[in-house]
């Protein structure tokens, strides 16, 4: 005797799981906080930006800025636009994301103020961040989740 299993709910249909909400609106929110950041990057904390951007990056730092404001932006954008390769951006934002964070740490050793972390300890707090962000882009992009054979 067989058990028969229930078809998994269609997501086209509109009859999504519970669980994707939670995932869906912090994809966006955090795909929305790039988008936002990558503009301020190229605009009002222009200087601010240059402030985390280590000795050892051999661009200047104000180019450094805004390449990495333009690809915040692609990066947001992709996070909440493409939904069927949402793993695959969610691996390259948790890249991203590590990649920036030896600015972090610059800010803090050399102590950097900007964004209002005009303390060692308000900056060595910030550091604490940056894995949440990791942690946030591979869990609301179910990126760690593996993949089935045939798709």
């Amino acid at each position: 005797m067989s058990v028969r299993r229930s078809p998994r709910p269609d997501p086209a249909a509109g009859k999504t799981r519970r669980s994707t909400w939670p995932r869906t609106l912090a994809r966006l929110a955090l795909g929305a906080m790039l988008v936002g950041t990558g503009i301020s990057h190229r605009t009002v904390a222009r200087e601010e930006f240059q402030a985390q951007v280590p000795d050892f990056v051999p661009l200047d730092p104000d180019t450094t800025v805004v390449t990495s404001g333009i690809a915040e932006i692609t990066l947001g954008s992709a996070l909440m636009l493409l939904v069927r390769r949402q793993a695959t951006v969610g691996w390259i934002a948790a890249a991203f994301f590590v990649a920036v964070f030896p600015g972090n740490i610059a800010q803090w050793l050399h102590e950097r103020d900007g964004f209002g972390l005009d303390t060692d300890a308000k900056r060595f707090g910030r550091l604490f961040f940056q894995p949440v962000l990791i942690a946030l882009s591979l869990w609301c992009t179910n990126a760690l989740r593996p993949r089935r054979r045939g798709r």
